[in-house]
């Protein structure tokens, strides 16, 4: 398909605190704006959905505007308007829908309704060119942790497993609110293990012979995290400093280990030779790092977009918008709903 025949898609994303709009001509990215309200949330230390709901309200229109100035585009020129419409928080995911279903109507362009995690899948596309079928993806951001087999995209993907408790993101924010480290915690915690050493043996959830054969491949976060609050605490009772360093490179191992472990067993027992990952903590060096050497010792294709994409961006939106209306998939209904527990099988809404 030449470049003057691939669609021109605008992507809407507000599923948490991060109101992005990406537009895309195929597989290349035109522009990607993002207005992020992760300040007014870090004195919660977490997201508050309704101060998240009203920051994408006071930003949508000019992130919208930035946008299309960014790509040289107006409204009128886009093919059609992608929105994540699940899963995320309820109010937040509202906005972008309402926004997505006005722009739609003024400018008489179909809208397709998108699973979020299905676009953190699709955004690997604008960095690497279309995505061979099938791979496994390793979804992990700060709700979801997930391995999934990508047979079709626009079609759907088949769930491999997701975790049981804590996402790897999530535990990420409360390791580093133990060590007086900054919301969110993904990335002061990956620049504090830079300086440590992994040199405390913290547990790896759900890897034991007998969790595995129930639990092959889920995660499990929850305990690795209160393995490292009765440690931290344990050195504050006996008086002694906490290396916050050595605790966030020992933390940040035991999670980068589980999740490229199990990520790499699903491509050599599924014999997939692509792996993709993607979510806020694919941008994590270490995650990165384990997982091309392990890629790299059984002949598997590493694909991880640049950082800035592996966060919420409207730039997904529109990269599986994009997918989409070259499938000749369906748009969807001027009414079409949004879905906070938005399952992964299901691609659109």
């Amino acid at each position: 398909m030449s470049t003057k025949t691939e669609p021109l898609v605008l992507g809407i994303e507000t599923s948490c605190d991060e109101t992005g709009v990406g537009i895309v001509r195929g597989h290349t990215l035109l522009a990607d704006e993002i207005a992020s309200s992760v300040d007014e949330h870090a004195r919660f230390g977490g997201v508050v959905p309704e101060v998240a709901s009203r920051a994408h309200f006071e930003a949508m229109v000019p992130t919208m505007q930035r946008a299309l100035d960014k790509a040289g585009v107006t409204l009128a020129d886009v093919d059609a308007i992608a929105v994540t419409a699940g899963p995320g928080l309820a109010g937040a995911l509202l906005v972008g829908v309402a926004a997505a279903k006005a722009y739609a109507l003024a400018a008489g362009k179909p809208i397709y309704g998108v699973n979020h995690l299905a676009a953190h899948v699709a955004v690997d596309t604008l960095e690497h060119g279309a995505l061979p079928e099938p791979a496994i993806a390793l979804l992990v951001s700060g709700g979801h942790s997930s391995l999934l087999r990508v047979d079709d995209l626009a079609g759907g993907v088949v769930p491999l497993g997701a975790t049981i408790d804590d996402a790897a993101g999530e535990a990420f924010d409360k390791v580093a609110r133990l060590l007086g480290l900054p919301f969110p915690g993904g990335p002061p915690i990956d620049k504090a293990a830079r300086e440590g050493s992994a040199s405390i043996a913290f547990p790896r959830g759900l890897t034991a012979p007998r969790d595995l054969a129930e639990h092959r491949f889920d995660f499990s976060f929850s305990g690795l995290k209160t393995a490292v609050a009765r440690w931290v605490e344990a050195r504050e009772r006996s008086g002694e400093p906490v290396p916050v360093p050595e605790v966030a490179a020992s933390f940040q191992e035991a999670v980068c280990d589980v999740l490229t472990a199990k990520a790499v067993d699903a491509c050599r027992e599924h014999g997939v030779e692509t792996l993709v990952i993607g979510g806020g903590v694919a941008a994590n060096s270490r995650i990165r790092s384990m997982a091309q050497e392990r890629c790299d010792k059984y002949g598997i294709t590493l694909r991880v977009p640049r950082p800035k994409l592996c966060t919420d961006n409207g730039a997904m939106v529109a990269a599986l918008g994009s997918h989409l209306v070259a499938a000749g998939a369906e748009p969807g209904r001027l009414g079409l709903p949004s879905d906070s527990a938005m399952p992964i099988t299901s691609v659109t809404a």
